[in-house]
């Protein structure tokens, strides 16, 4: 099939109207009328993931984050974005971008249901979609009330992780949980203001942690991969839906940072 077929699946789904404001989603690099047989997904467009690609002859590039977060002036080899675009334009790569839109209709969930938890709701607003209320995050409850460390050993048994990190009591004993996949420091203010006892997410700064704990919300880290990375495994599920002729190959999950 084409691409511009391909995407017009997707975004049957997935529309980029239920994107964030300022969010790079859609076709941001290629021929839509690319005829396309062969999908790498992955979660970054980095230069090694751009090379393996090209390696397995893709036809198309999937990732969720964009390449780039804000407008390009110039493609050239004199930063690191031009190399990046003109590599996927000289081996006639599709390059498609699915983030907060996913975000918001997919993946919150996805992580709250591999956590377990219960009577989910939305953390952050964000979409009404057919009288459906959808946005960034989940609010749900634990299968019982547990200790902050349990939860801990929770967030890494299924993430698959040997450490994370947290901020609060791990004696304190929460019910009432966020996940908030990603980058979660702006969802902060909705977790308060719904009285969440624990927000578990990624890349929380120092003084993000401190005021949270002060307001009385605890938060596990556990990194912006790391939470994020079942969207490749989805991803692949739902292309060989749409056209089961589809070779879907997904990245091999590989965590940037590593614990030494």
């Amino acid at each position: 099939m084409k691409c511009k077929e391909l995407i017009v699946k997707i975004e049957a789904v997935y529309p980029k109207t239920a994107a964030l404001e300022r969010d790079h989603v859609g076709l941001l690099c290629g021929r839509s009328e690319k005829e396309v047989q062969r999908v790498f997904v992955a979660l970054d467009a980095t230069e090694a993931i751009i090379q393996e690609a090209i390696g397995i002859g893709a036809d198309m590039l999937i990732t969720h984050h964009p390449m780039f977060r804000s407008g390009i002036e110039t493609i050239t080899d004199l930063d690191y974005t031009g190399r990046r675009l003109l590599k996927l334009i000289q081996h006639d790569i599709s390059y498609y971008a699915i983030h907060t839109n996913y975000d918001v209709l997919a993946l919150s969930e996805i992580v709250g249901n591999v956590l377990g938890l219960q009577n989910q709701v939305v953390l952050w607003d964000t979409l009404e979609q057919e009288g459906e209320v959808h946005g960034i995050g989940r609010i749900g409850e634990l299968s019982k009330p547990c200790s902050i460390a349990t939860c801990c050993d929770l967030v890494k048994d299924k993430f698959g992780l040997s450490m994370v990190r947290v901020i609060g009591d791990l004696n304190h004993v929460v019910s009432k949980v966020a996940i908030a996949p990603g980058s979660g420091r702006s969802t902060i203010p909705y977790a308060l203001a719904k009285r969440v006892d624990l927000l578990i997410t990624g890349d929380i700064g120092h003084h993000d942690g401190l005021d949270a704990i002060d307001q009385g919300l605890a938060i596990i880290d556990a990194g912006h991969y790391s939470t994020e990375y079942l969207f490749m495994k989805d991803m692949k599920s739902f292309l060989l839906e749409q056209d089961s002729t589809l070779e879907v190959v997904a990245e091999t999950i590989n965590h940037p940072f590593k614990t030494v």
